[in-house]
């Protein structure tokens, strides 16, 4: 953790020599010393506070504008009505200058994130600057190129890592130093990291706030429960918004975000903390979430693991794990989940479709492998989930079993009570699309996402219809991709062959024959095996872009094990450990996340290649 300069020299802007910052700014930085003074003296200098708009879309340009400290986003209203952040710009960055070449409106608003000190340069000296000094075009297009580049990030769910962390407390019962101590020592094992509370930053200018975040790789802000000049600074600095809540206390608004009018809240993101005392309190985040309504993201911290799971989270630093559908072959998450845990590596985010959601809401729920062995043995091999058959009108079974063992199994729980960020994927009959569960009863959309067209009858909820997620998509990487948490590890257990059959024919042979094949023991094929395959193959296309988008794709040879057969329990946990220890010891070399940081490596790398200290439980 850093130490925190409370002696950073503060010169008020209009004391401060302004070429020597316009120096620092790529744009200008080529420029001789004269030319940089003449341009500062040729600009209006002035300070734009938090939440405070610089410029609107559709406004016709007549200047750029250089931000020498503090932080301003570009959002657009996007066709849903809600406004998106499409940019970030920092402290040495310009805006505005792209519609002064092109010359058409803006097609963005920007605003003030946190208190900023800004220059303005007119169109005209704008223009007498490029015909002076053709080598700042040059500049202009690289600086381009780079935005071009962040925005595609962005539309491909990669999110601007945060560097500014603000602790909103719901309460004076929350411990927000405490915890704050806790997330900065997580942080600190992936950057400097500093905590800056209210006697040691209120009465300091933006100036020093700047050079406090320019000096850390992340910078955590403590509010104060209650509104006040000091929380108003806070919100205005936060890149990112955490607010803390005990989960066991009645849920209600916060009342810092209620009083902060004229803070941006469209271009920050908010998640909710609750702090469980031990025990997970089941209902609490459904609670919580309904007082806040705007929040999409959560977390439960019950210890230190959680805290830092919670740093690799918000950070965009985690490891997220996405199990494929396949049957009885699903059982090899089991051993691909040990696998990964014997590696060093934690899970810090899970999500599947039909097997894989069951296997990953036992893996969400904090089951050890040795928990799921059993659990999972006494629901799938000791008891047959698939043999309460009924008159096929909508289905070839009832369906009650299946729904009777998922419950037994999981409860009465909520998606939302599940200790690490979960999400199951059914398919939408009534729409045609997927549909992604990430609140609701826990066993009600495991039902739904395992609900075999023609097998198992469909989930009807809200008069909409719902059957197993593999019949739209069996390995929901892109779902996982959104989230934008990190690294992802997809593993398709469905890529195997299915079935074959040694024989040729065209109709239902007669019964004779069929004994025939009985008691020749040649391969067949029943009903049960065609309906489940036939509801995943429309999938098949959608599941091998996903593959490809993978940080790690893991695909244990499951050849020999039918999709039914429920037997074949050891046999495919035993695979699908082994086949992810050869993949993790084969790798050739660090394995690279799409947010740049390194998950994975070889066992020839280095050790400081190996990035475990970002994703397990304890540094490497």
């Amino acid at each position: 953790m850093a130490v925190l300069d409370d002696k950073i020299a503060e010169t008020p802007l209009a004391r401060r020599d302004l070429a020597e910052d316009l120096a620092r700014v790529p744009l200008f930085a080529a420029l001789d010393p004269a030319t940089l003074r003449a341009v500062a003296a040729g600009m209006d200098w002035f300070s734009l506070p938090g939440g405070a708009t610089l410029f609107e879309a559709g406004e016709s340009p007549d200047s750029l504008y250089v931000v020498l400290s503090g932080c301003l986003v570009a959002s657009v209203i996007a066709p849903d009505g809600f406004r998106r952040l499409v940019g970030r710009i920092g402290a040495g960055e310009t805006v505005g200058e792209l519609a002064l070449i092109s010359g058409s409106v803006r097609n963005a608003t920007v605003t003030a994130l946190r208190d900023s000190e800004m220059g303005r340069l007119s169109r005209e000296g704008f223009e007498a600057l490029l015909m002076r000094h053709p080598e700042a075009m040059l500049r202009l297009a690289q600086l381009t190129a780079q935005r071009l580049d962040s925005a595609q990030r962005q539309q491909r769910g990669r999110r601007i890592r945060p560097k500014t962390i603000t602790l909103v407390p719901h309460s004076l019962e929350v411990d927000v130093i405490g915890f704050g101590v806790q997330l900065t020592e997580a942080l600190a094992q992936a950057g400097r990291t500093e905590l800056v509370w209210n006697a040691r930053g209120q009465e300091h200018t933006s100036q020093w706030f700047h050079r406090v975040e320019s000096g850390n790789d992340f910078v955590i802000y403590v509010a104060e429960p209650q509104p006040s000049a000091w929380s108003r600074l806070c919100l205005r600095q936060a890149d990112l918004m955490l607010l803390i809540a005990p989960a066991d206390a009645e849920a209600a608004a916060f009342a810092t975000l209620d009083a902060a009018a004229d803070r941006s809240k469209a271009c920050q993101r908010s998640e909710l903390v609750l702090l469980h005392d031990g025990a997970l309190h089941a209902g609490a985040a459904r609670r919580w979430l309904g007082a806040e309504p705007a929040l999409t993201q959560h977390h439960h911290v019950r210890d230190e693991r959680d805290v830092a799971r919670l740093a690799r989270l918000v950070t965009g630093r985690g490891l997220g794990i996405v199990l494929s559908g396949g049957g009885a072959r699903g059982f090899a998450h089991i051993g691909v989940l040990r696998a990964l845990l014997e590696s060093g590596l934690a899970v810090d985010a899970i999500g599947g479709t039909s097997m894989g959601a069951i296997m990953g809401a036992g893996a969400a729920l904090g089951w050890s492998h040795e928990e799921m062995r059993e659990r999972f043995r006494r629901t799938f091999v000791d008891t047959n989930p698939l043999n309460d058959y009924t008159l096929p009108f909508v289905s070839l079974v009832a369906g009650r079993k299946v729904t009777r063992l998922l419950r037994q199994e999981f409860g009465e729980l909520d998606i939302e009570d599940l200790p690490l960020p979960y999400f199951c994927v059914s398919a939408n009959l009534t729409s045609g699309r997927p549909a992604i569960h990430r609140r609701g009863a826990l066993w009600r959309w495991l039902r739904a996402s395992v609900a075999i067209p023609g097998v198992l009858p469909p989930v009807f909820q809200d008069g909409e219809v719902f059957v197993d997620g593999g019949a739209i998509n069996n390995l929901p990487v892109d779902v996982m991709r959104e989230i934008g948490r990190g690294a992802v590890i997809g593993v398709d257990v469905a890529a195997d062959p299915v079935f074959r059959a040694d024989f040729d024919d065209i109709d239902v042979p007669p019964l004779w024959r069929t004994l025939q094949w009985f008691r020749g023991k040649r391969r067949r094929v029943n009903i049960l095996q065609i309906l489940w395959r036939a509801g995943m193959v429309n999938s098949a296309a959608a599941t091998a872009v996903h593959r490809e988008h993978t940080d790690l794709l893991l695909q244990p040879p499951l050849e020999q094990i039918d999709m039914l057969d429920w037997r074949a329990f050891e046999r495919a946990i035993d695979s699908g450990y082994r086949h992810t220890l050869e993949r993790i010891e084969r790798l050739p070399g660090p394995l690279v996340a799409a947010s740049g940081c390194t998950v994975l490596a070889g066992p020839d790398d280095p050790p400081q290649e190996r990035g475990l200290d970002l994703l397990s439980d304890t540094p490497a």
